[in-house]
């Protein structure tokens, strides 16, 4: 039998308490906690809080534990590396774990040819690497993202963002030169169509109106797309959406640029995500589950694209030995087992959900691929109103339970546990995920 969470006091607990409110004087109140949840330590898919409550974590530390908490084959690699070679620079000197790692990630990113990596730390920096490197390769000033995109918070990544207005709110001017569009968003399609007979219209209307009226394609450098948008809702395309949108951006010589920060590293049961539309990207960006928790970001693309000079950009703690070498115990697990392990218990997620879709008026849509997967919650299924206060009630009614989730979107629930969940914890999270959903809009 699986563990059970545990909750032993009230949440959150008195020393949660003091510390809460020891954070709140000095730490950065920009920050969105969901709930008050202090963790002290974790183990696979089970998180202690310093009261000693046990958590079922179905957020993986939002989608970046991919082995499970604190999987003690990367730990050990941690470990051994900690004691041979902690920070040198990669930027100015060489050590063999980056180099390995740049290997070993040019022969997982799909496309064929010769690749090479650019290290930083996060999903923005990434991000951020990409689009630098499309302006300095095609010598062109203007860009494509989409409504409800999230690429990070950094400058560059936050023009690229268009999820929440808070994000930007202050920071402007932004980069200039980009354009954003909607994205192919089925559920709730911009252009009030239905796919199949849409004729993937969304991908149409670029051509056909936007380069035609208002964006010159000549002058486009890259269209920044999430394979399955993440923040914005969990959102999985149709198919066809991805080579039709590669074949309009080669058409124009414009780079296609997958954000795979959250749906990389076998999240999805592929590898990446774009693999599962039999899509291509000329750049990719990657983190969260890349390195099972340690900071590492990287940016991936053709050589014949990474040929920016030495000076053009660098990072002075991108690629750490420490990271790296997680990283490569990372993949190793996720070659292994665990990729084939997100496609079994994603199937028996999804087709937990989707039961219970069946009783529960107020889920909408269940969508996503491997363990990547969003509910959406609305207030009648015929309107599609969005219920965005039934959303954090369920959250933090599931919290209460002993069940970590968060939301996406406007108005959905994520689920991406690491991807070492059993079938037990999976039909444990659905129990808790069920009696929380009905008590607060059942």
């Amino acid at each position: 039998m699986p563990k059970k969470p545990t909750i032993k006091t009230a949440l959150p607990g008195p020393r949660a308490k003091k510390l809460i409110k020891l954070d709140k004087s000095f730490v950065s109140p920009s920050y969105t906690r969901v709930y008050p949840l202090v963790v002290d330590q974790a183990e696979g898919l089970w998180v202690h809080d310093v009261d000693g409550n046990t958590f079922l974590d179905f957020t993986a530390g939002i989608a970046v534990n991919a082995t499970g908490h604190c999987h003690p084959h990367v730990v050990k690699a941690i470990q051994r590396q900690a004691e041979q070679l902690l920070h040198m620079s990669g930027t100015d000197f060489y050590y063999t774990p980056q180099i390995q790692l740049a290997e070993k990630m040019a022969s997982i990113v799909p496309g064929n040819g010769p690749k090479r990596v650019y290290f930083g730390n996060s999903g923005a920096e990434a991000v951020e690497a990409a689009f630098k490197l499309a302006r300095w390769h095609t010598k062109r000033e203007l860009n494509i993202a989409f409504f409800g995109a999230f690429h990070g918070r950094t400058m560059g990544a936050l023009s690229l963002t268009a999820s929440k207005t808070v994000q930007k709110k202050h920071y402007n001017p932004l980069v200039p030169g980009i354009t954003h569009i909607p994205y192919a968003y089925c559920y709730r399609c911009a252009y009030n169509l239905c796919y199949p007979d849409c004729d993937l219209f969304c991908v149409k209307w670029i051509e056909d109106t936007l380069f035609r009226t208002t964006v010159p394609p000549e002058e486009v450098a890259a269209i920044f797309i999430e394979p399955i948008q993440g923040e914005g809702g969990y959102i999985v395309p149709p198919p066809g959406f991805h080579k039709e949108m590669y074949r309009i951006a080669k058409k124009y010589g414009i780079l296609y640029v997958a954000d795979e920060v959250q749906s990389g590293m076998g999240r999805t049961g592929k590898m990446f995500a774009i693999e599962h539309f039999k899509a291509k990207a000329d750049i990719m960006a990657v983190a969260k589950g890349i390195a099972s928790g340690m900071p590492l970001g990287a940016m991936v693309a053709p050589a014949k694209i990474m040929n920016w000079e030495a000076g053009s950009h660098a990072s002075t703690f991108g690629g750490n030995p420490l990271s790296c070498q997680a990283a490569m115990a990372t993949i190793e697990l996720l070659e292994k087992n665990l990729m084939k392990n997100a496609t079994v218990q994603g199937k028996r997620l999804m087709k937990g959900l989707r039961e219970l879709q069946k009783t529960y008026e107020c889920m909408g849509d269940v969508r996503g691929k491997g363990l990547m997967v969003g509910v959406e919650f609305v207030k009648d299924r015929e309107t599609k109103k969005p219920a965005t206060k039934w959303r954090p009630a369920i959250i933090r009614k599931a919290f209460e339970k002993g069940l970590l989730i968060l939301g996406c979107g406007e108005n959905s629930i994520r689920f991406c546990p690491a991807l070492t969940v059993s079938a037990k914890e999976i039909d444990l999270g659905l129990t808790i995920f069920e009696e929380a959903v009905r008590e607060v809009a059942g």
